[in-house]
């Protein structure tokens, strides 16, 4: 019989130093954000399951939990992305014109982990940005993004450059169905040669040949030059490669130690992403930090289909690679009815200090309390006065 105390696969508790992690980090992400002019929502976890996939591709209906309404008896849907709902409220609630802020920080849940270490409620943290179609925007969200990193202290933060336009422009006038497609943006996305080989089959040469060609235009600034020589010459194409060297070259100039990079085989979102699109990475880690890039079309089905362009990112996993805090040190004080020392408490509260109280019959006077706030001081009566003094430890357990 299995333990009523187990949860789910990938799916876990956050004890209270990690929690205490993730909400200092949170709080310094929200102020970046802030600090952009960007604007705190709190949108709901359950939806109408139409409006939760509207605009984002098969890979988002696969990830989201499902169940009737009991009121309704319409779909609803547990969000396992938050940028839909921003698009909604930007476009049906704000409804302002010109340039909309938001960003947001809340759980959402996946069907399925993204990896074999992932977890199913991660902590999402994304801004977005409406009605603004011009490179300048991409450039802001990316320059956010990377700011994130730098508050959560991820040493040598690492950009990788992409835009599903190049595929587009390389299978333009070449018959495919929507399955077809998915199944090559697959193939690209996860670098798997033979399945794209497979799936380029009776295909024309020249688009064979750029599909393949795709699979080698990773690295650093040479492979825009190289795509330029190996690729169609489209303006679909012409147009991402200049878009994306504008971007390289400005964030590069920004921060001369950032490392851009290019992946013009990375077709993750491709259903989804309709400009520049982007992934952050630590230097010698594999795992994503974030994702982030335009996405245009997502609030159509809203009525106002507007420019769009934003990032998310995992607060868990970030907080994983964040430096752990310096604990803020606490005081021990042994419960009391006196008025005096009850009012002294709320004086050392009300400055910030954290207070801890030993309830009559703690345990050794509070040991434990004192362990798990690493409390140093304590506060005891010297001459009808209430003081802090040094805790001993060893008294204390």
């Amino acid at each position: 019989m299995r333990s009523a105390w187990l949860l789910p696969e990938h799916i876990a508790d956050v004890l209270p130093a990690q929690a205490q992690r993730i909400e200092a980090l949170r709080r310094c992400l929200l102020d970046q954000a802030q600090a952009y002019g960007y604007e705190l929502i709190i949108p709901p976890l359950l939806e109408h399951l139409d409006a939760l996939l509207s605009g984002t591709g098969h890979e988002l209906d696969l990830s989201t939990f499902k169940l009737v309404d009991q009121l309704s008896g319409r779909m609803l849907g547990l969000r396992a992305d938050t940028t839909p709902q921003a698009a909604r409220i930007d476009a049906h609630l704000l409804n302002r014109q010109g340039v909309t802020r938001l960003c947001y920080c809340g759980p959402v849940l996946h069907t399925r982990p993204t990896g074999l270490a992932a977890t199913r409620e991660p902590l999402q943290f994304g801004a977005e940005l409406f009605g603004h179609d011009g490179l300048e925007a991409d450039l802001e969200v990316a320059e956010l993004a990377l700011d994130c990193l730098r508050v959560a202290q991820v040493s040598q933060p690492v950009i990788d450059l992409a835009d599903a336009r190049v595929l587009r422009g390389v299978l333009a006038g070449v018959p495919m169905d929507a399955e077809g497609l998915q199944d090559v943006a697959r193939a690209l996305a996860s670098k798997d040669a033979p399945a794209l080989a497979l799936l380029c089959q009776g295909l024309p040469e020249d688009t064979r040949a750029a599909l393949l060609a795709l699979l080698r235009l990773y690295g650093n600034g040479e492979v825009l030059p190289a795509a330029r020589a190996v690729l169609p010459d489209r303006p679909l194409i012409r147009t991402a490669l200049d878009e994306l060297a504008w971007l390289g070259s400005r964030l590069q100039a920004a921060d001369p130690g950032l490392r851009v990079a290019f992946d013009l085989s990375d077709m993750s979102g491709y259903a989804y992403y309709s400009g520049p699109r982007f992934a952050l990475f630590a230097a010698g880690c594999s795992d994503t930090l974030a994702r982030g890039g335009r996405y245009d079309e997502v609030g159509a089905v809203f009525g106002r289909s507007r420019p769009a362009v934003g990032f998310s990112l995992d607060l868990k996993s970030l907080s994983e690679l964040a430096p752990a805090a310096q604990p803020r040190r606490a005081i021990l004080a042994l419960w009391s009815e006196d008025a005096s020392m009850r009012a002294e408490v709320r004086r050392l509260r009300a400055a910030g200090e954290v207070v801890v109280t030993a309830l009559p019959g703690a345990a050794a006077g509070g040991a434990a309390e004192a362990a798990a706030w690493q409390a140093d001081r304590e506060l005891v009566n010297r001459d009808g006065r209430w003081l802090l003094q040094p805790l001993n430890v060893a008294d204390a357990t």
